[in-house]
This record gives structure tokens, sequence and C-alpha cells, in this order.
């Protein structure tokens, strides 16, 4: 198996140019996490020995949404919030080891081999610098594009004939950015390890602080186009003051140190690409991640999604009972990152200014989109709606379980319980 990699690998856990989001918070959700370690056993334990940080959802976290604090109540699921130069370095370190897999880095693919009926290779070039080289043929009985949300794909199959995915986009024109900071005795507030304001149709900015492995945290600040978070470093704290609904992360900015500048990302648009439906589309060739599926990063989907895939690629290539072609294989990754396709453009669709090709809503979303109201009405304080919807954000539970029975009586039949008035400072006690 060869990995052809655009970039150099950089020694440590640091960001990389082909990785634009690098610099961004990044979490790894309870989904992710099990797919990982299903992946490469152990994997956990390396992350928490490397000091990833665990945080307890919703205990360890001081969280508002839609006007309301949520209650700090005994955590139902964990996420880890270490850098993505820490994961990939770990993942990077693990996969290498594999003598079977080899790495051709500094290299970018430009080109498929092959017609409409059957991919047959990839059209590699050098990069040294800004030199490129002369093009080169890597013969493969299969092709992978994992090359994430910048894929070229599109035009390399039209080039041999073959059809174009349709692709569903919705976009919010939502812009972010980031800045580490390190807080007095390098923490926040005593029992919290992070605040984040979620965005919401009421609420369009967004922001928070999540502790990275260092004892540092990477503050971020979001809005929508027009709006965008400033990357001057003066105005970066200014904006987190005027737009976000409560003083709580200024207040903590004021006395923390900045320790990198801040740095924007405008790319956040879903897009996902149909390649499961039917079309002149060659054999040999899948796609997977961001490649496939791109989501809004705010919801922070996008790790755990790209290891739930290679996790059902493993098992389509695997199962005794299919024969694994092209197509089959390809609707067990779409299926992979159905749910957070749901998730994050089901939120999205209702952000005031969206726009994209699957940004109307059909009747059937109108159905949905009133009971997702009541569930989010509930979920910041209700010890019944809350875990179960935390469940399915994290990956870790199917959509259904919204409808269970118990769930449905609270959403349907009871008022929302009360939220704090104030950022809880502590976590409730569990009860006996």
């Amino acid at each position: 198996m060869t990995v052809v990699e655009r970039d150099r690998f950089p020694d440590g856990a640091r960001p990389r140019p082909g990785v634009p989001q690098g610099r961004h918070p990044h979490v790894l959700l309870e989904g992710g996490q099990v797919a990982l370690e299903s992946l490469l056993p152990g994997f956990l334990a390396e992350l928490r020995a490397a000091g990833a940080p665990r945080l307890g959802m919703p205990s360890d976290m001081v969280q508002r949404q839609n006007g309301r604090w949520f209650r700090r109540l005994p955590a139902t699921t964990h996420i880890y919030t270490g850098s993505r130069g820490q994961l990939e370095e770990l993942v990077r370190r693990r996969v290498l080891a594999d003598p079977v897999i080899s790495v051709m880095e500094g290299t970018d693919a430009v080109g498929l081999l092959g017609d409409a009926s059957r991919v047959r290779g990839v059209l590699l070039r050098e990069r040294s610098g800004d030199v490129r080289g002369e093009q080169q043929a890597l013969e493969a009985d299969l092709v992978i594009d994992a090359s994430g949300g910048g894929t070229k794909a599109q035009q390399w199959l039209t080039a041999i004939g073959a059809e174009a995915a349709h692709e569903e986009t919705i976009d919010t024109g939502l812009a972010y950015a980031s800045r580490v900071y390190r807080g007095r005795s390098g923490v926040l507030d005593g029992d919290t390890c992070g605040y984040y304001v979620y965005p919401s149709p009421a609420q369009v900015h967004a922001g928070g602080a999540l502790p990275l492995e260092d004892g540092t945290h990477l503050v971020i600040v979001s809005g929508l186009r027009d709006d965008e978070p400033p990357t001057d470093d003066d105005e970066f704290v200014t904006y987190t003051k005027k737009r976000l609904p409560h003083p709580l992360l200024h207040q903590w900015l004021d006395e923390a140190e900045p320790l990198s500048p801040a740095f924007g990302y405008r790319r956040t648009a879903n897009i996902r690409r149909r390649y499961d439906l039917p079309g002149r589309r060659p054999a040999g060739f899948l796609a997977t991640g961001d490649a496939l599926c791109r989501f809004n990063p705010i919801y922070g989907q996008g790790m755990a999604v790209a290891a739930m895939s290679a996790l059902a690629l493993r098992d389509a290539l695997a199962d005794p009972r299919r024969i694994p072609t092209t197509r089959r294989v390809q609707r067990a990754l779409l299926a992979a990152s159905r749910q957070a396709w749901d998730i994050s453009a089901g939120a999205d669709r209702t952000m005031p200014g969206a726009v994209g090709t699957a940004a109307a809503a059909k009747p059937a979303d109108r159905v949905a989109d009133w009971y997702l109201r009541r569930v989010l009405e509930r979920y910041p304080g209700d010890p019944v709606v809350g875990p179960v919807f935390r469940s399915v954000l994290a990956l870790c539970a199917p959509v259904t379980a919204l409808f269970a029975p118990p769930v449905a009586r609270a959403v349907l039949f009871r008022p929302p319980a009360p939220a704090p008035t104030e950022p809880p400072t502590t976590p409730e006690e569990p009860r006996a």
C-alpha cells in the first residue's frame, strides 16, 4: 500500500501546510474514539499518555446555547481536545510502523490513470519547494481519494471520460479565528476545563476556549459572512467582547497571556459528493473523508468521521458475505458519514443566510426541525434528553435514539428543565 502525501511530515506535533485548519480547535468525539481504538488497539491509552485533555460532557465545560446555560450534570460522554498535530503524529507513528505501508512525501497527485470503466492508478508530480518535477505514473488496483476538501477528483474523473459526482452543499458563510492563550496558573476556573458558546439562528456568534496538551488553551470566535472575526490581535479580543452574549470569555482573555497570532479560517461549507448515485463512474476509485463528505468544522465531527470511514472501509473490504464492488464500498463510506452530515447540514440549514443546493427545507424536514427545536430547548438541563442527545452528537448513538419512548415523552409533554441563570462554576454532584 502506498500513501501519496503532498506535505513533508514535520518533526513532532506541529501544523503542516496541507492541513489549513490545523491551527484551530479540534475535538475527537466518542464515535471516533471507538473507531480509532478498533483500528489501532491501545491508541486511546497512547493519547492519554501524551497528555491529550479528556473532558467529560457536560460536567467539565461551561456551555451556552439558545440563550441558556447548560447544567453541569455528571458526564455521559467524553471528548479529547488536544491539538490536531498531536493526534496526527500519534496516528502517523502507528500506521507507518506497518511494513506493508510506504509513503511518498512531498508528492502531488495530479490525475488518474485509466478510463471511464476502470481507474488503474494515479499521475504524480514530486514537489520541491516551488519547483514541480516531471509527471510519473503509479499503477494501482485501487485508488482512494483522501485528499481532503481541496480534492480535484471531480476534474480528474471528467478528464478520463467519467462523470463527476453530484454535489450537495449548504454554506452559512461562517468564518472563525483562533489564538493560543495561557491562563493564570494554566487553568480557566477551578473545576472548569473549557468554555463554549454554540451558534444558533438567534445567536449566530460563537466562541470558546478548549485545553491543549501543553496546558494552554485554544480560543476560537466565529461569525457569519460580512461579520467575520478579525485576525488583528487587539480586534480579536474586542470582537469577543462585542459579539458574544456574555462577558465570561472576554474577562478570561483580559487576564490571559496570548502566545500566538490569531489565525483565520473561512472554508466552512458542508459539501457531500454523491458517488453512490448512478452514473458513469469507474471501478477501482473511492473517495473518503473530506473528499467525500465535508462538514462545517464548528461541529467538531471531521476527525471522528475520518476514523469511522476508515473502519467502514476495512470492514467492507473484508466482508466475506459480499463481493466488495466499488459502488458497494462507496455506499458503506457514505453511510459512515451520514449521521454527521444530518447533524451538521441540518443545523446549518436553519441558520440565516444559508445557501446551497441542499439548503432548502423539504416538507419532512419541517416536522423534524420542530421536534429538534424541542430537543434543543430541553438538552441543556433535562437529565433524560441531555444524555441521549449528547450520544447522538458524539456519533455513538443513532438519531433514532431521540425517539425512544422516555425521550419522546420528555420532548413532547414535559416543559424544559430550569437552566442556570449565570455560568455554573462547578459540576453538579451525582445523585445517590
